[in-house]
């Protein structure tokens, strides 16, 4: 099985509160390798409570985001349309990383597992932490990035992760 993860195509990642015209670039390819992909696919949703601002995270990053129920925390509707009526299933996240996207995979896939493709938001934070966790719990899986269905919060971090997970053996394809 190859597998697609959509990670946190959410409306404020992509036109709300930390949209960026580079997120809103990636929609439109991101929904059209979503319709065309013959395999499973998993959604990750950024999801946080009321209580946000007073998470590490939200030390940090003092912009409330991903509220969950909020607008700004549904998959933005192009994605959403795109994965309608195939094998899609959505993880809420409470972090950059998801300790249950593996779990979820294992579980579900075991070793019919042939490769992992991730796409979405953001390149340098989310994107990055979880193909990171993929290669470190499925060492000979091969775990792909498509970086045209990619976006970093500025454009030079978004190169910085692609290099980086290069250096992690987790391919970038074209």
């Amino acid at each position: 099985m190859k597998l697609l993860i959509v990670v946190d195509m959410q409306k404020d990642f992509i036109d709300g509160a930390l949209g960026t015209k580079e997120a809103q670039a990636i929609v439109v390819p991101a929904a059209q390798k979503i319709a065309c992909w013959g395999g499973d696919i998993i959604c990750t949703r950024d999801t946080h409570d009321a209580g946000y601002l007073k998470t590490q995270e939200g030390r940090n990053l003092p912009v409330e985001h991903c509220i969950e129920g909020t607008e700004g925390w549904q998959i933005q509707p192009v994605i959403e349309m795109a994965a309608r009526g195939k094998r899609a299933a959505i993880l809420n996240k409470p972090s950059f990383g998801s300790k249950e996207l593996p779990e979820y995979i294992e579980a579900r896939y075991g070793d019919e597992l042939e490769s992992v493709e991730l796409i979405g938001l953001c390149t340098d934070i989310c994107v990055i932490s979880n193909a990171m966790i993929l290669k470190a719990f499925f060492p000979e899986v091969p775990v792909y990035v498509d970086p045209s269905c990619c976006a970093g919060v500025t454009p030079e971090s978004h190169s910085n992760a692609l290099a980086a997970m290069k250096a992690c053996q987790i391919s970038v394809v074209d």
